[in-house]
């Protein structure tokens, strides 16, 4: 019945170790991640605390261990190990010694003390303890007479309980030593009996009750089982939170990847059509190099970014028509009342008094508005700069004052400075992208002396007014200080 129950109380553990690998092959799905399997020899010092003082013995074991999670793994351990003991005198009646064979098995729960230790990705130092129980085969044999051979009784079974603790230090991740001690003691009638000798106590008939303890000192050489590609150490070698660490670390890469934008166009790359715009060159928010009037070159290269060619035009490499149609290529019904527009146009030029027709110096133009201490043009005013272009392309008679204005947010000499930059930069934009001469212009600024809001602040105050020159207008000179910026940006 006794040896029933041990091989019972083995196959539970075995199976229970199995369910648990298996269970963690199935679910690899986890944040736990799959670890190898520690398979480990030993040797070393096995004595038994009993009824004869003990001598120096040996023996050997083997055991697999396999976690559970980080801090839980089992174990199972087998050993064959012989003890000696001899003591007192054949001459005084009082002779006994042992030479005790043992063959065991064990399977062990065991816990990580510093599995709880955050600190290191991977522990240097594994500090453990383990309880479990397994069943023993031993030959106790015995003599009372050193001249005597020792009797054989031969192998007994019983099952036992076992603890240890013990240190484990980590050399690679595939090879660990360590040195650990291991006590078992049986429970079963034979449990005072494994030194062979059951000495009487105090003279009484009555057998005693010590049992015979059982000990195991070894050293430890330790292999980790398994590929390293899709297995991590033993989880009681990781620190918890590395797993999540790398989560994170891996969610932190994947937000710069997704929020890098190489070209630097303002689109990130994750929703660039185009990644490799040449620099500076407006692009829509998909990242494509803009073109405007779609006659095939991008704005940056187009002299007439905003004006569509008709069709049967065509247009050369600046974006410029080469082949306006003219009345032998047929003129449409749209194109006869742009003509028409443009000469009413012309007329009202012609006419600077004439009846029913305003002054040409009464026109109304528009004004572009800029952000905080900047210069730099903003893509929304395009279209308004390229009208104004275009208005002037049509009457090359007219002259254009330019004035530059700030806000009250800063001293009045940088103001001034700025005010100056602003209207230079609409001046350069309308030469270098519509080909209207410099000469046309005349650049003033007013800093912030004429503010349209009172709030200094206001963003209405932050502008560039376009009216039509006078005979009398001239072309002021840079505030103190200031030169002529080299490029559109602050």
């Amino acid at each position: 019945m006794t040896k029933r129950t041990t091989l019972m109380l083995v196959m539970a553990f075995s199976l229970g170790l199995a369910g648990s690998l298996q269970a963690q092959k199935q679910n690899s799905g986890f944040a736990t991640p799959r670890d190898m399997f520690e398979v480990g020899v030993q040797g070393g010092h096995f004595f038994i605390s009993g009824d004869v003082n003990n001598k120096p013995g040996y023996a050997a074991g083997l055991h697999i261990r396999k976690s559970l999670d980080y801090v839980f793994s089992l174990r199972l351990d087998g050993m064959y190990g012989m003890a000696f003991g001899e003591e007192g005198a054949a001459e005084a009646n009082n002779y006994r010694e042992n030479e005790t064979t043992i063959i065991m098995g064990t399977a062990y729960g065991v816990i990580s003390a510093n599995s709880l230790r955050w600190n290191q990705s991977v522990r240097k130092v594994n500090l453990y303890a383990m309880v479990g129980a397994g069943g023993s085969y031993f030959n106790a044999k015995k003599r009372e007479d050193p001249n005597r051979p020792f009797s054989d009784p031969g192998y007994d079974f019983a099952p036992h309980f076992a603890g240890g603790v013990g240190v484990d230090f980590r050399i690679s991740p595939r090879f660990n030593v360590g040195l650990e001690h291991q006590t078992m003691v049986l429970f079963s009638s034979k449990a005072d009996l494994v030194d062979g000798f059951n000495v009487q106590r105090g003279g009484s008939t009555e057998r005693s009750l010590f049992r015979d303890v059982m000990h195991f000192t070894g050293i430890k050489l330790n292999f980790n089982i398994g590929s390293t590609s899709n297995r991590s150490e033993p989880l009681y070698w990781v620190n918890p939170l590395e797993s999540v660490m790398n989560d994170l670390s891996q969610m932190k890469e994947q937000q710069a990847l997704a929020l890098e934008d190489n070209d630097n166009d303002g689109v990130i790359d994750a929703i660039d059509q185009e990644p490799n715009t040449p620099p500076d060159v407006p692009v829509d928010t998909k990242g494509r190099t803009l073109d405007s009037d779609h006659d095939g070159v991008p704005d940056y290269k187009d002299r007439e970014p905003y004006f569509p060619p008709r069709p049967g035009e065509r247009v050369n490499e600046e974006g410029v028509v080469v082949n306006p149609m003219g009345p032998q290529g047929g003129v449409s019904e749209d194109r006869v009342r742009e003509i028409i527009a443009e000469e009413l146009q012309n007329y009202q030029l012609r006419d600077q008094s004439g009846a029913g027709g305003a002054a040409v110096t009464e026109w109304f133009l528009p004004m572009i508005h800029f952000g905080t201490d900047s210069y730099s043009i903003k893509y929304s005013d395009y279209g308004t700069l390229a009208s104004i272009g275009r208005m002037m392309k049509g009457n090359p008679n007219i002259r254009l004052v330019v004035t530059g204005f700030a806000d009250a947010t800063s001293t009045e000499s940088y103001n001034n400075a700025l005010s100056y930059k602003r209207a230079n930069a609409v001046i350069e934009h309308l030469v270098n992208n519509h080909g209207v001469g410099r000469g046309r212009f005349v650049l003033q600024w007013k800093g912030e002396s004429e503010l349209l809001v009172p709030s200094g602040g206001s963003y209405m105050n932050r502008r560039v007014e376009f009216r039509v020159a006078q005979p009398d207008d001239v072309e002021m000179d840079p505030p103190a200080g200031t030169s002529k910026p080299a490029g559109d940006g602050y």
